[in-house]
């Protein structure tokens, strides 16, 4: 008698190995694209994000500043807060750029903020004309420094 496994009956397809090495070729692909990028979030993780943040924040604080000027809400109520945390933050340049820290022109860049803005909290902008005078001259200061050092 013959055994009914060992031939398939007329007209019966044979499956070959070739799907089982496609599911693990794509298996091993999914896998390698999760590890992938759990390394990069790994290495991104190790990175100091510090200049990076306190740029963004004084980005952020100057462009409500802006957008105040542009919406017509310049009393001091409205951007003396903005200005307060643009002049503490003015203080953390040198520690958020350490490679810069001993450069003299870094330092006078620095410097010259820090000057602006405690110009600004001295005699806080009572309306949009001078608030607008003095966003001029906080991005003045931010564009001297970014031509002489972002390249």
């Amino acid at each position: 008698m013959s055994d009914p496994q060992s031939t398939p009956p007329h007209g019966a397809q044979r499956h070959g190995n070739g799907a089982k090495y496609i599911a693990l070729l794509l298996l091993g692909l999914v896998i390698g694209a999760i590890c992938t990028v759990m390394a990069v979030r790994a290495i991104e993780a190790r990175k100091d994000h510090f200049h990076g943040s306190v740029m963004h924040v004084q980005a952020w604080h100057l462009a409500q500043l802006r957008a105040g000027i542009e919406q017509n809400r310049c009393g001091a109520t409205d951007s003396l807060p903005h200005l307060q945390t643009l002049r503490t933050m003015a203080n953390d340049l040198e520690p958020a750029f350490p490679d810069l820290r001993d450069d003299p022109r870094f330092i006078e860049h620095a410097s010259q903020a820090r000057a602006t803005l405690d110009a600004a909290l001295a005699n806080p902008p009572s309306n949009c004309e001078s608030l607008g005078a003095t966003a001029k001259q906080i991005g003045e200061a931010c564009k001297a420094c970014h031509q002489d050092f972002r390249g």
